[in-house]
């Protein structure tokens, strides 16, 4: 199975950033892809919650959700929608960070909303709160597909090494990462980061992302590191989009993870503890 790993710079208009989404999925179809990943965020990166109140709507009014499953049983893809941000009934008027896997009829195979809340003071002028905005997930998801069970998982989640722990344990020989991820950490942990997690798991971690400067017409404008990866299950990087927009490929062999897991199979190997 190939896998097209889709880079974007999308703004705070969802209708605006439709159109080229479409086409990188077609890109990466037309580039042999069976398998296609959007970004976190794919419709919307706001940093203004008047804006995602304008803007956004709920899954069965979404727009670009009902685009982009046109768009992969028009190509015949699997496709990982990353992320979008939509409106939900929760009590404080908070979204959901919600990715969807998506089947080449267009169907929704899986769903799954962010679980970790990205609320850190990365410097005095660059401070982030998501749980104000959105509602955390509390339910962790693998999806089996006819070419591998994928663990599905967004952004923040990446820095709790139980979660890919779990994923992995429960049969899931892809992890799925679609970020936004902060310049200001970037250089520093992601690759890192990304690389653990395949190693301790013995899986593919794919992970693509948002890169640039992304257009506000509320708000401050918001900047992601790019570098969208795919990893393999031994640890080594296979793609890196670097930090334009665009499409990078990698090739996924299944039996790579069984002999990564065979080689060490720590995923059999928990101990029970006491303490500390």
């Amino acid at each position: 199975m190939r896998a097209g790993l889709v880079q974007l710079t999308v703004s705070d208009d969802p209708v605006a950033n439709l159109p080229d989404t479409r086409a990188r999925i077609r890109q990466a179809a037309d580039g042999g892809a069976g398998f296609v990943l959007t970004p976190e965020v794919t419709n919307c990166v706001s940093l203004s919650r008047r804006r995602q109140n304008e803007v956004l709507a709920h899954e069965e009014d979404d727009a670009t959700l009902a685009a982009l499953r046109d768009e992969a049983a028009a190509c015949g893809v699997w496709l990982l929608i990353g992320s979008l941000a939509l409106k939900t009934d929760d009590p404080q008027g908070r979204f959901a960070n919600r990715s969807f896997l998506i089947g080449p009829d267009g169907a929704i195979t899986a769903r799954y909303d962010k679980i970790h809340m990205f609320d850190v003071a990365l410097s005095e002028t660059e401070t982030f709160r998501e749980s104000e905005g959105y509602r955390p997930g509390d339910r962790a998801v693998v999806a089996e597909t006819p070419f591998a069970k994928i663990g599905l998982s967004v952004c923040y989640d990446l820095r709790f090494a139980y979660l890919y722990r779990a994923l992995a344990q429960a049969g899931a020989q892809i992890l799925t990462v679609p970020s936004a991820f902060s310049p200001a950490s970037g250089p520093a942990h992601w690759e890192p980061l990304l690389r653990a997690r395949a190693i301790e798991t013995g899986a593919y971690v794919l992970a693509p992302a948002q890169t640039g400067t992304h257009q506000a017409s509320q708000g401050k404008q918001r900047r992601t590191h790019g570098h969208s990866l795919a990893v393999g299950p031994w640890g080594e990087v296979l793609a890196d989009g670097g930090t334009e927009p665009g499409v990078s490929f990698v090739d996924l062999d299944m039996e790579a993870v069984n002999e990564a897991r065979r080689r060490i199979p720590a995923l059999t190997h928990d101990r029970p503890f006491a303490g500390p």
